[in-house]
């Protein structure tokens, strides 16, 4: 069954992931009588299918499914579909009860109920399937993936269910490339890297999703930050600071409450009855310090950034890293504007976040984000409102001519979006800065200014993040790099290795003229042979080392070695034509790595 998507959404790579999980379906059935299927939809890389087994099943079965699988396609010319009653979708699948509480859910919710059948499969379905199954299927082009464990509708109180998840793509080569992609995205991984850098740890005293962040993790953390507070103040954004809980009566004003209050973590006070939360986002805060005192609309825009810690209850099974965390900070921003100024906050805002990008040498596409007209429910304000600000954002898109994605259903509670969507190295795509338009909440605080006329208006609020959480970010540039951080975010930039003992002189006033220029060096005077020094350079990705000899000492020229082995990064941060070693004198070296820091080695961003 696979009520998952909108049929607006169905593509020939959806239609064979979904055909798939029927096929998968069909194939479990015959091998393991009395299987029963539950949910399974077709997800970004395949498709997966639940299922209540008379027996276990593991990945050493999945050679003698997928040959049924593929025995099985050659009897499936078309789906052919059906709207059928209540009562015979009941006699269906009296058997299951799965089906059976879904089927009568939707006959509850209104929704027409619709039968597909291809061979000897009948099933709940919409529809979305290939329309010859045994022609159009690419039978090389999927395979199952791993099994794992999958509460009924996702409740803990359920039965738990065996999920089986497969691969699938238009093409082998697709598969192919898709599983070489994995396995490099698993050498990349930040949780492996991050021990193995010692970058960050996490506790189960401390407890789960809360990251705690080492000398060289904090450095790297800082400077995302650092570098989100250089262009805040470009944009001309205050910083304030704000408390990490609240009472929860603030969140009932913003709406929060309302629609989020399952995501948010409770606090109890000993000496007050008053209910308090941890904060889940600053900007309830921040129309506080708006309101604080009267405003004409000679002070808009107004802007505040903030970086105080935030606090989400997720679940423990999401937790991933530093990508899903219960406790993270964001670059948060929210500006007060007149009608009139969102166009320039908009644009200066999308400017920025493609300076960021552009240094992190990250490409990026920006997804409009609009509230779902179907689930309104979902959303604070009237259709009205919601027509209004994204046709405003639209247009602003438009005008500047920037190429962008619809996503139905994405917006925020309380406006749309421009989300910006970044691929990184390897291909992936992640979803990190923001830029919202809310004419909602000012309303809910009744937030003022006084405007040219003597009148009293309500601001536009713009909530915006640059590269959203920096712990969330830096998991994600780890995995970007591969450990390999530029020069500018390295938390040792460059180590002076000694050959013997009577070299450690000379490398020691090097390091000492680095140190004395903000160069974070390392000096490797111990005891240890060259090799094991070099290696021990190589292993913590450090970007340049420096090896003293005796020919270093008689020359007065440094050999500078680069991690890059092959081509030494130039000043302007792409690949240049010299080798990985390079011969320098200690001026030249000091004026080479502080030109790199400075640029910080940016090329530049594609906007797609």
């Amino acid at each position: 069954m696979c009520y998952c998507r909108s049929m607006e959404k169905v593509t020939n790579a959806y239609k064979i992931r979904h055909t798939l999980a029927h096929l998968l379906v069909t194939a479990i059935k015959e091998l393991y009588p009395g299987a029963k299927n539950a949910i399974g939809p077709a997800i970004d890389d395949g498709f997966y299918q639940d299922f209540d087994l008379p027996k276990a099943v593991s990945v050493e079965d999945f050679p003698k499914i997928e040959k049924k699988m593929r025995e099985i396609i050659k009897t499936w010319d078309t789906f052919t579909g059906r709207e059928v009653t209540l009562e015979e979708a009941r006699a269906e699948f009296a058997w299951n009860e799965y089906k059976t509480e879904l089927l009568e859910e939707f006959a509850s919710e209104g929704k027409k109920l619709t039968f597909y059948t291809s061979g000897t499969l009948v099933d709940l379905c919409k529809g979305g399937h290939l329309e010859h199954p045994n022609k159009d299927l690419p039978i090389d082009a999927f395979k199952l993936d791993r099994v794992a464990g999958a509460y009924w509708r996702g409740d803990e109180k359920n039965k738990m269910l065996t999920r089986i998840y497969g691969l699938a793509f238009e093409t082998k080569e697709e598969l192919e490339k898709y599983i070489d992609q994995r396995e490099e995205a698993k050498k990349r991984d930040h949780k492996k890297l991050g021990k193995e850098l010692d970058l960050f740890v996490f506790s189960d005293l401390v407890g789960s999703g809360m990251p705690m962040f080492t000398p060289k993790g904090a450095f790297i953390r800082n400077s995302i930050i650092n570098f989100c507070r250089e262009l805040n103040a470009e944009l001309g954004f205050g910083e304030v600071h704000t408390p990490n809980f609240n009472k929860a009566e603030l969140f009932k004003i913003s709406g929060h409450y309302e629609k989020y209050k399952e995501d948010m973590l409770t606090v109890r006070s000993q000496y007050s009855e008053e209910d308090f939360f941890l904060k889940p986002m600053n900007c309830p805060q921040h129309t506080q310090i708006y309101a604080s005192r009267p405003r004409s609309y000679r002070d808009l825009p107004i802007r505040y950034a903030d970086f105080a810690n935030l606090y989400r209850d997720e679940r423990p099974g999401e937790l991933s890293g530093l990508t899903r965390l219960r406790c993270f900070c964001q670059d948060d921003g929210h500006a007060f504007c007149r009608e009139d100024q969102i166009k320039s906050e908009f644009e200066n805002i999308l400017g920025v976040v493609k300076k960021a990008l552009t240094t992190y040498k990250m490409n990026y596409k920006i997804r409009l984000s609009l509230w779902d007209p179907e689930k309104p429910e979902k959303y604070l304000g009237s259709p009205e409102v919601w027509e209004r600000s994204q046709e405003i954002l639209e247009n602003i898109l438009k005008e500047n001519k920037i190429k962008y994605e619809i996503g139905v259903g994405e917006a925020a509670i309380y406006g749309p979006k421009m989300d910006i969507i970044t691929k990184d190295s390897l291909g992936r795509e992640w979803q990190i800065s923001t830029i919202q338009l809310d004419f909602i909440m000012p309303q809910r605080f009744k937030l003022t200014y006084t405007d040219a006329d003597g009148k009293e208006k309500t601001p536009v609020m713009i909530h915006r993040a640059i590269v959203g959480s920096p712990e969330r970010f830096m998991g994600i540039l780890i995995e970007h790099y591969s450990g390999n951080f530029p020069l500018w975010l390295s938390p040792v930039q460059i180590k002076i290795i000694p050959v013997r003992e009577n070299h450690n002189e000379y490398a020691k006033n090097i390091f000492e003229l680095l140190k004395e220029n903000n160069i974070r060096v390392e000096l490797a005077n111990e005891d240890e042979n060259l090799g094991k020094k070099v290696r021990d350079a190589k292993n913590n990705k450090i970007p340049y080392w420096v090896v003293i000899g005796d020919k270093e000492i008689e020359s007065g020229k440094l050999t500078l070695e680069s991690r890059d082995g092959g081509q030494m990064p130039t000043s302007e941060g792409e690949n240049g034509t010299e080798t990985s070693k390079s011969n320098v004198s200690q001026e030249e070296l000091l004026k080479k790595l502080l030109e790199e820091i400075s640029t910080k080695g940016a090329a530049p961003a594609k906007l797609v």
